[in-house]
């Protein structure tokens, strides 16, 4: 069986990252995650796990043309686009950091695409 390559890794962190469960969520984000949110807010981990129950329904998103840099051995950037099922576009970047041999987002920011 083949090892995935790390962006394949990524890729399957980011979208487990968005079915926005707790499980995910605590797992995946560093405890000093920060998110500059399209809508301008600005998203603490904590903030994450207690808005997971608000989320009436999960919009679906299919990801595009995904990329990661890596900035040194233990961080890695991603960038992406998504598509909700509404038809709205996000650009999107996320920080990776490895973090006792676990990779954790540490900053993430989405921004509403310009048609």
């Amino acid at each position: 069986m083949n090892k995935p390559s790390m962006s394949d890794h990524i890729l399957q962190l980011e979208n487990e990252l968005m079915t926005y469960t707790p499980d995910a969520l605590n797992q995946h984000l560093a405890e000093d995650f920060i998110e500059y949110g399209s809508s301008g807010t600005i998203y603490t981990k904590q903030d994450q796990l207690g808005a997971w129950r608000e989320k009436a329904s999960i919009t679906s998103h299919s990801v595009s043309n995904f990329a990661i840099n890596p900035l040194s051995v233990e961080i890695i950037l991603a960038t992406y686009e998504t598509k909700r099922n509404d038809g709205r576009i996000s650009l999107r970047s996320s920080i990776w950091k490895l973090n006792d041999a676990h990779w954790q987002m540490i900053f993430h920011q989405g921004t509403i695409k310009a048609v």
